[in-house]
């Protein structure tokens, strides 16, 4: 009978073809290229995030001459700042279809040109109209790399994504505070010409491009991944086996997630465009009050690292929500009570308030069991989140102008931080967005 066992495997073992993909470890070299592709795009993630806010900061450090050079009246001026969140949501909805298509490396590759393009551009167009046009050239890259960066890290370090997420958030942060430090030395350095001071950041996007170009020859695809497409084809970034049908406004952690990352991005928007008049109006000095904000953009910097890393050991992410939010009253009671008395203090407060952006695309990245999935609720986290973002600063300013003081904006702040921590702690739960939203 064992005889019989052992003819029949082994009449059957030769009559079977040979699979091309079922050898267990990598054949010679494919371990280096493995490797090699790894650091790559360690190194593209890295470089793509560090230009995803000069194209903004650098813009609102040279922004009184750029009205002055393009006759902008302070209208067109106050508009500028709801113009970065509104592309973010219109573009960035777009994001996962065309890595569905092209695949995400591809498209952040795209989307680093864009950002150079219109960095390069916009300062010698000319006009108004076409200075809005090229910036939103720029945001448009930004829109779509925004989105899908937790994709690319959720399918290369799945393992991984609280450090990766840090790493990249970290870099987003450096970038942000760099371009707002920066601009105007370096402007001065080159002659004074605001043209040349804006001009100089796409050199940087223009070497992001480059360690995502053979990204997109490959389409995207991470080194563990051989499951064909559709049509046989390679993995277009996106793979469509892995691909869930989901109804993702069925999610209430999607929406939870959505507000969540809406109300975080309102409170930055509103301290990078109003902190430092807060302060100013307050009696400190303008180049004290500049430095106060660097304070709070750099903040960012090592929390950015450590919070994602932390946010993926833990369950529920609950308690780092409540811990930010604590921070951010705080900061915004010190701004209410004595704004010039405890400066230091409250930007220190608040620049940890705003670390809620890498916890958010933490949670984005731990919501979602599949890089589909991830895909899927980024867009939709961050194209809802921006629209409800928009409204904030223009809001500030109106309260502020009306009551000719600092008492209404400041209670906004703080009373939008209370549904802020409720809809984090909502959104840090356990959970998956397939469990919620998957169509059967």
């Amino acid at each position: 009978m064992a005889r019989e066992e052992n003819r029949t495997l082994t009449s059957t073992t030769a009559r079977t073809p040979a699979v091309p993909h079922a050898r267990k470890g990598p054949g010679p070299g494919e371990g280096a290229t493995r490797g090699w592709r790894t650091r790559l795009i360690v190194v593209g993630i890295v470089l793509a995030a560090v230009n995803l806010r000069p194209a903004i900061t650098s813009l609102g450090a040279l922004l009184e001459e750029v009205r002055d050079g393009l006759g902008m009246s302070g209208s067109v001026a106050g508009l500028l700042t709801s113009v970065p969140p509104l592309c973010f949501a219109v573009f960035g909805v777009t994001a996962p279809r065309l890595a569905r298509r092209f695949g995400a490396g591809a498209v952040v590759c795209a989307g680093m040109v864009a950002i150079a393009a219109g960095l390069l551009i916009r300062p010698y167009v000319g006009g108004t109209a076409a200075f809005l046009a090229t910036s939103a050239l720029a945001l448009m890259g930004i829109a779509v790399s925004n989105v899908l960066m937790p994709v690319i890290v959720k399918r290369w370090f799945p393992d991984r994504v609280g450090s990766m997420t840090g790493l990249y958030s970290m870099a987003l942060a450096l970038g942000t505070a760099a371009a707002a430090a920066v601009t105007v030395p370096v402007t001065d350095a080159l002659g004074g010409n605001w043209q040349s001071g804006l001009a100089v950041w796409a050199g940087l996007a223009a070497a992001a491009v480059l360690p995502w170009i053979p990204f997109v020859r490959r389409r995207g695809a991470p080194p563990a991944e051989h499951a064909p497409a559709r049509d046989g084809s390679a993995p277009a970034g996106l793979s469509a086996a892995e691909a869930p049908a989901l109804r993702i406004t069925r999610s209430r952690t999607a929406w939870a997630l959505a507000v969540f990352f809406g109300l975080q991005a309102t409170a930055a928007y509103i301290t990078m465009g109003w902190m430092a008049q807060i302060f100013r109006d307050a009696g400190v000095p303008a180049g004290t009050a500049g430095l106060l904000l660097a304070v709070t953009m750099v903040m960012g910097v090592p929390l950015a690292f450590v919070i994602p890393r932390l946010a993926s050991r833990l369950p529920h992410q609950g308690p780092i929500v409540l811990a930010l939010g604590v921070s951010g009253l705080v900061g915004y009671a010190g701004l209410y009570l004595a704004p010039a008395a405890g400066a230091w203090a409250w930007a220190v407060l608040l620049g940890v308030a705003n670390c809620a952006f890498p916890l958010a695309l933490t949670m984005v990245g731990m919501r979602a069991r599949t890089s589909a999935g991830v895909a899927q609720l980024s867009a939709f986290a961050q194209s809802t989140g921006y629209l409800i973002s928009i409204p904030g600063p223009l809001l500030v300013g109106v309260l502020y102008q009306h009551s000719g003081g600092w008492g209404l904006p400041i209670a906004l702040m703080a009373g939008l931080m209370i549904p802020q921590m409720i809809v984090g702690i909502l959104a840090g739960r356990d959970r998956t967005v397939e469990e919620e939203a998957t169509t059967p």
